[in-house]
């Protein structure tokens, strides 16, 4: 199920362009366009959640294949040794905003902390 107004569904379904790194049947990994770290990816659902509110004990899969691409991708793109991050944003406090729910992947710098 997508959403035909949000711009990640539509990057999803081939509608708009994005630089696909990775795709499988349930998710899309593309680079971010305003990049806070050297590699910085977006992994997201194919299917349209706006929020980590929304989840829900038939998402448990889901949410692993995001975790798990992400440590995947991070292997491929030999930032797994020194270290990655990765983020999940839930509402406007929090920094989301593009309410379909993405994995950020950051790496290729040393981050600090607390980060925000």
């Amino acid at each position: 199920m997508s959403n035909e107004s949000c711009i990640f569904c539509r990057i999803a379904a081939g509608e708009l362009p994005a630089d696909i790194y990775y795709q499988d049947d349930e998710v899309v990994a593309f680079r971010d366009i305003h990049p806070v770290a050297p590699t910085h990816l977006l992994i997201i659902p194919k299917r349209h959640i706006a929020t980590a509110n929304e989840f829900s004990d038939t998402d448990t899969s889901l949410i692993g294949r995001l975790s798990i691409t992400a440590a995947k991708l991070a292997k491929e793109l030999r930032i797994a040794e020194s270290g990655y991050r990765m983020v999940m944003n839930c509402n406007r406090d929090a920094g989301q905003t593009v309410f379909h729910v993405h994995l950020h992947l950051l790496g290729g710098r040393a981050m600090s902390w607390p980060p925000g």
